[in-house]
């Protein structure tokens, strides 16, 4: 039996989706049951002359989803409802981590002949300084505060050099539709990223866009290989047995960079000589909720402008991505057609706006699932939100539509979830590591084949245990977690996917 499990933690009504058989994983429940110690701390605050006005500020649902697993402070799979206050933690610190999806005119027997080749040109593209994306001061700094909509703004400022030659402004413009906010988080400030921004009209390089980034991190070629809903995939454009392209990933060190500075802005209005929350698990106030003026409307204002520098940055990194891929596929099996469906963060806070007031939906490794009814004005008003579910590598993923389900507060799954560690993942099993080895092609920036490594048995070995550390073992059963969602009606699946090959850092 599939279940949802309601149970109370101090004042909070916590609903945890679950795959058949399971139980809520022990270590993500204790640093669950630590996080929502952040009722005491708004206990404190409300006390605290200044901070709070009135008694709007509460948390108002938690809903963890089936891939729900221990974080660093939240866990990850965690969806919070609150009102009158934000939680930057919240969101994690790889802010607008979330996923990109491409509908290609390619078949999977075109990729499968040229596996060789592309290989070859992906590393050099992806890990060999192959990038090739040029940007002007300019373009960063507006990058960073009106995001897709900047880029779309100054592009000719990279006079179609290197990958902009992919970019078309007619089709840019097109995808912000198909892009959560637009692609586009207006920010006040660059706070903390001038060295990063460079000479405002010289076109140079930096390190960070372009790049997939550790851990579960991936851009994956798959092939669509169930169809289950047959109208919506028609009017996706998805065709059995064709090729599509999943991204994962965000931030990067923009991320960690304005999660440290959410951090300090919020520890900056604490009140003097209230005892700091143990969790170290901070809120800030909404301007509405608080009487103390221009200090904390200040502060309200750097976090969201520090956020949407982070997020604006995802969207623009999945972007060349994307156009990273296209490249490898045009230099290697010809002229072809990629097509956006959808690009969504699951690291990040929605303001939602209700006749009673302001809330604030925060998610740190969850989708949003909104149906037809969110999706009003948009071209996915007669199907629901798309949802892009990974499994883990080697295993299938799945496309569904969102159905709107406030249970679950329009949320679902970002993947899986991990069942071992990552330290326990790389220790054993040898047997399962050969067998998935043996049907998968996977992209890094080490080729293990090449002479010179034959004998570099350290290199080989870190090698292997970041692959260990992400193979299909570590991970929940993918089927059973897209079952959930089937039937607490989060999310319907639309189609099965099977990868071809992965890129990993």
């Amino acid at each position: 039996m599939l279940h949802k499990i309601e149970y109370k933690d101090r004042h909070n009504i916590i609903s945890c989706y679950l795959p058949k058989g399971a139980a809520p994983d022990k270590n993500a429940m204790e640093e669950l049951h630590r996080m929502t110690e952040l009722e005491e701390t708004l206990d404190r605050l409300a006390a605290a002359k200044g901070f709070f006005q009135g008694e709007e500020q509460r948390i108002e649902k938690i809903v963890l989803t089936p891939d729900f697993h221990k974080g660093a402070g939240i866990p990850i799979g965690t969806v919070m409802m609150t009102k009158g206050f934000a939680v930057p933690q919240a969101m994690g610190n790889d802010i607008n981590c979330g996923m990109r999806f491409y509908i290609t005119d390619l078949s999977e027997e075109k990729v499968r002949d040229k596996l060789s080749e592309l290989t070859k040109k992906i590393r050099h593209t992806f890990f060999e300084g192959g990038r090739q994306i040029p940007m002007t001061g300019r373009q960063r700094q507006a990058m960073f505060r009106y995001g897709l909509e900047g880029i779309l703004e100054t592009n000719q400022d990279s006079k179609k050099s290197g990958l902009w030659k992919y970019y078309r402004p007619d089709v840019q413009e097109k995808w912000l539709k198909r892009t959560v906010f637009r692609g586009s988080l207006k920010a006040d400030d660059t706070e903390g990223l001038e060295d990063f921004i460079g000479s405002y009209g010289q076109l140079t390089y930096d390190d960070q866009i372009g790049t997939i980034g550790g851990g579960n991190h991936f851009l994956e070629v798959q092939r669509v290989a169930e169809i289950y809903d047959g109208q919506t995939a028609n009017a996706w454009k998805l065709k059995k047995g064709a090729a599509v392209v999943m991204l994962h990933t965000g931030s990067l060190m923009i991320g960690h960079h304005s999660g440290l500075l959410n951090r300090k802005i919020c520890q900056e209005i604490y009140p003097a000589g209230l005892v700091h929350p143990e969790n170290k698990i901070y809120p800030i106030p909404d301007a509405d909720a608080t009487s103390a003026g221009g200090v904390m409307q200040d502060a309200w204002n750097r976090f969201w402008s520090v956020s949407g520098n982070a997020a604006n940055f995802g969207f623009a990194n999945r972007l060349f991505l994307g156009f990273m891929i296209q490249d490898a596929f045009n230099d290697v099996l010809g002229e072809c057609d990629m097509e956006l469906l959808y690009d969504a963060p699951h690291n990040y806070i929605w303001k939602m706006q209700t006749a009673d007031g302001n809330y604030y939906i925060h998610r740190k490794g969850a989708c949003c699932a909104g149906g037809c009814e969110e999706m009003l004005g948009t071209e996915f008003a007669y199907y629901g939100e798309p949802v892009m579910i990974p499994g883990s590598m080697g295993s299938s993923s799945y496309l569904l539509r969102g159905l709107g389900n406030p249970e679950s507060l329009w949320s679902a799954s970002h993947g899986a979830g991990r069942k071992k560690s990552r330290g326990d993942a790389i220790r054993g099993n040898d047997d399962a590591f050969r067998q998935f080895m043996e049907k998968f092609h996977i992209i890094t920036p080490i080729d293990p084949t090449r002479n010179d490594l034959k004998g570099r048995t350290d290199i080989l070995a870190k090698w292997e245990e970041s692959i260990r550390a992400e193979a299909p073992y570590a991970y929940k059963d993918i089927n059973e977690v897209i079952a959930v969602h089937t039937t607490h009606n989060m999310a319907a699946p639309v189609a099965r996917l099977e990868p071809i090959f992965t890129v990993k850092a």
